[in-house]
């Protein structure tokens, strides 16, 4: 009798940011802000994955934010960040 072939799964998508945060050493707080800006960018995209998205669903998230939501630049810059960890 063989034994049956390990698969080794995937982190999922807010494990990953944990994960990433802490091998950066970002702060508990960070994590937190980045992992909420992740949510509302997915959210905004109507639940897409964000491997599925790239530059251009960034562009249209960030102008929404300056122009409907009126979000500040220094604001803007930490759902950026955010972006990157995902």
């Amino acid at each position: 009798m063989t034994a049956a072939p390990q698969v080794i799964a995937k982190p999922r998508l807010f494990d990953e940011v944990r994960n990433v945060a802490r091998m950066r050493h970002l702060s508990i707080r960070t994590e937190h802000a980045y992992s909420q800006w992740i949510r509302r960018y997915i959210l905004f995209h109507r639940k897409r994955h964000p491997r599925e998205m790239g530059e251009a669903e960034i562009r249209v998230f960030i102008s929404h934010l300056a122009v409907r939501e009126e979000i500040s630049a220094s604001t803007q810059t930490v759902a950026l960040s955010a972006r990157s960890q995902a």
